[in-house]
């Protein structure tokens, strides 16, 4: 019987922004639902992110920010991935964000944008149906 491998997440927090108790929450959460949790800290850079993502072979990669900087910052995660040659890695974000601003990140490749105020279940919930580890190919040759 093969054995399915937990979920790895890793939570960041771009940019200047240094207020971080709701990724810590959000990590929390993760890791309390059965996933493998990676979390960056504050101020790191979309490169900063991009190469611990790689380096931790992570399946998903939540991105908070407070700070308004979110239309360059989780693009540039992004792109960042891509660049590296692993897009296939599932980038999520949250925090204050507007919601006429959903739509770009989206359209950058930001699969889902959670505002303020949404439970966790739901992100976990989202999470489990949208993010599989078989999926991903890089995982895949690590077998």
């Amino acid at each position: 019987m093969e054995r399915k491998r937990k979920l790895r997440v890793l939570v960041a927090k771009p940019g200047l922004d240094g207020h971080d108790r709701g990724a810590r929450i959000i990590a929390r959460g993760f890791r309390d639902a059965g996933f493998e949790v990676i979390y960056t800290g504050v101020h790191q850079t979309p490169e900063q992110i991009a190469s611990a993502a790689i380096q931790e072979d992570v399946d998903l990669v939540g991105l908070s920010c407070l700070s308004g900087a979110h239309l360059y910052l989780f693009p540039e995660v992004v792109r960042q991935l891509n660049a590296s040659g692993v897009g296939d890695i599932t980038v999520i974000g949250g925090g204050i964000i507007p919601e006429e601003d959903i739509p770009a990140l989206k359209k950058a490749g930001i699969k889902q944008v959670f505002l303020p105020g949404t439970p966790i279940a739901e992100i976990i919930d989202w999470t489990r149906k949208n993010v599989r580890p078989d999926t991903r190919f890089t995982a895949s040759l690590k077998r």
